[in-house]
């Protein structure tokens, strides 16, 4: 999928740009005085919303009820001076089908820096927590970090990759941040934003756009209820799920499950469509179908789902251009 422009606008004149850079240095003057007057923290946060609902719709595949989810849940929390409780979302679904790309666009659109700012913290269990015997210095590592980070800002974008691999029982430290207390230890956080990512609810999820197509019913029109009661039993019954001994689940502290459909051929036609535009390239029949034509798709009698999403259509490009 194509990486995103902030404001997801296209370029104009150069007397537009000189207009959009007057514009940003005259938000900057504004920022830089309101970091003088002690707001540092604030300054990195500086949500687009109509960029962000831009380029999901541009640039994000046959994801109808992600994308109404996200951009809810995202208008509601950020409009609220004084949220209750930190934003805390959960997306699910197989691979390649938009749920680190959503979330690279969340960074994107909220701050300034986007993936590199200071106030957004990715997580990865391969990287951070590769040793399930050392879960309890994880333990106290994360609630350290997350604690520091949350006391030097609030206003800060926690990220948590497959949750699949995360050990059980190290999300158990993060449940007091995550409910609708005031305080917790002595730190307001209730401007926080979390994600957690999982594959685990991917195979529920492709069985009913399956059972769908079957019905010929619409895929627009599934709805999240048929989707969140299978995705909820599948982290459940996952004794290996990052969830798993957490409570988070149990107790309800998610605000949502997002479910990400599986893609089918027109989908991955236009995630190509959308890669060839980003490289700077015309749109060529020959490389679109090569793309197509390599890719694997599921259940075996009806070819209907890509097996890897989007997730190889740049490598596949490179290699057919």
């Amino acid at each position: 999928m194509a990486a995103a422009t902030r404001g997801c606008r296209p370029w104009g004149s150069f007397l537009g740009l000189l207009g959009l850079v007057s514009a940003a240095a005259a938000a900057w003057d504004l920022a830089s005085l309101r970091c003088n007057l002690g707001a540092f923290c604030e300054c990195d946060f500086r949500p687009d919303l109509p960029g962000l609902e831009c380029d999901l719709a541009q640039h994000l595949a046959g994801q109808h009820l992600a994308k109404a989810l996200v951009v809810k849940a995202l208008k509601a929390f950020v409009r609220d001076p004084t949220p209750t409780k930190p934003l805390v979302l959960s997306l699910h679904g197989w691979t390649g089908t938009g749920k680190s790309y959503v979330s690279s666009l969340l960074a994107h659109y909220l701050f300034q820096g986007g993936l590199r700012s200071p106030r957004v913290h990715h997580f990865s269990p391969v990287l951070h927590f590769p040793h399930p015997s050392h879960i309890e210095r994880y333990k106290k590592d994360l609630k350290s970090w997350v604690q520091g980070n949350l006391t030097a800002c609030g206003r800060s974008l926690f990220l948590f990759d497959e949750m699949d691999k995360m050990p059980p029982g190290l999300m158990e430290v993060l449940r007091p941040f995550l409910g609708s207390s005031w305080v917790v230890y002595g730190t307001n956080y209730r401007k926080a934003i979390f994600i957690f990512i999982s594959n685990t609810g991917g195979e529920q999820i492709n069985q009913v756009a399956l059972e769908a197509w079957r019905s010929r019913r619409d895929r627009e029109e599934i709805l999240l209820q048929e989707l969140e009661p299978v995705i909820s039993r599948a982290v459940l019954d996952n004794p290996h799920h990052g969830f798993s001994n957490s409570g988070i689940m149990e107790e309800r502290l998610l605000d949502a499950v997002v479910p990400f459909l599986p893609l089918q051929r027109h989908h991955v036609r236009h995630c190509v469509l959308n890669e060839l535009a980003q490289l700077g390239l015309e749109p060529r029949d020959e490389v679109v179908q090569a793309v197509l034509d390599s890719t694997t798709f599921f259940p075996e009698d009806e070819q209907l789902f890509s097996s890897n999403g989007c997730k190889t259509v740049a490598s596949r490009i490179a290699f057919f251009l």
